[in-house]
């Protein structure tokens, strides 16, 4: 039998340390671990390099907190409301790196990461000038396919230092369950180097047995789980409540002012003690 990884924030928190790449869970205003991020920002985290594919409310908020060094994600947008207010202001401000990716290399990083192979070739993205930017950076390489002879791009894997995944449910040993749209999360618990996982729900192990989903992750991928119920607020858990369009649109109008950090200590950091 495994033993329990259950601990609190301020226990899993010190599993991410200052200048580790991190990914998170979700897309845009969907099942994003918003009570970890508010732990990242109470214990002052800085220097990390964030990777995702379509990242949005929980990527400004670290943004706005001043905990990354630089970005890499297809878009980050808050949907109907546009770009990423904080993310576009320190962009363009010149106080964050910012590495644009596409969807599919970014998924086909991640599955070569959990599959433990160097790279995988992804196709459509050659004549883009993203590929002379990425070659530079050194995350994708223009090599030849070994069969026909033809050009493809190859994405190095990416096997981020911590990837942080909210879930609905979690036994104490790590086995989970996401429901509703998993997004690439299964990839990145696979391909991290220490998962977190934060849960809407503790349940025991036979509760698992008994839901009609394979699981997300076991205990032999999860590092620390953490039971933070309505931890993904004010982004959607699926099947257990919406997005919160009047918080996030509250915060917008905050962060397009400047005063984005006013909002996370007011409505997140207020919600998430120690």
């Amino acid at each position: 039998m495994p033993s329990s990884k259950l601990v609190g924030l301020r226990e899993a928190v010190d599993l991410v340390r200052d200048g580790d790449s991190i990914t998170i869970s979700g897309i845009t205003f969907s099942r994003n671990p918003m009570a970890f991020i508010a732990a990242l920002v109470r214990a002052g985290r800085r220097g990390l390099y964030f990777i995702d594919r379509e990242p949005g409310f929980g990527l400004d908020v670290m943004v706005a907190a001043g905990l990354l060094r630089g970005v890499r994600a297809a878009m980050a947008t808050f949907e109907l409301y546009g770009l990423a207010p904080s993310v576009r202001r320190a962009v363009e401000e010149g106080r964050l790196e910012f590495l644009e990716d596409t969807c599919g290399a970014v998924i086909a990083g991640l599955r070569a990461g959990a599959y433990g192979v160097p790279f995988m070739p992804v196709a459509g993205v050659l004549g883009s000038q993203l590929v002379e930017l990425h070659e530079r950076a050194g995350t994708w390489r223009v090599i030849r396919d070994p069969f026909n002879g033809g050009e493809v791009v190859a994405v190095k894997a990416i096997t981020p230092d911590v990837a942080v995944i909210h879930m609905h449910y979690c036994d104490e040993y790590g086995n989970c369950i996401i429901e509703g749209p998993r997004y690439e999360d299964e990839l990145k618990v696979r391909a991290a180097r220490r998962v977190i996982v934060t849960a809407e729900a503790i349940v025991d192990s036979d509760y698992l047995r008994r839901i009609p989903h394979p699981l997300s992750a076991t205990s032999a991928h999860v590092d620390a789980v953490v039971h933070t119920p309505r931890g993904a607020w004010p982004t959607a858990m699926y099947g257990m409540y919406p997005a919160d369009y009047e918080a996030i649109r509250e915060y917008r109008d905050y962060a397009r002012e400047g005063r984005a950090l006013e909002w996370i200590e007011k409505r997140l950091l207020s919600r998430w003690g120690w």
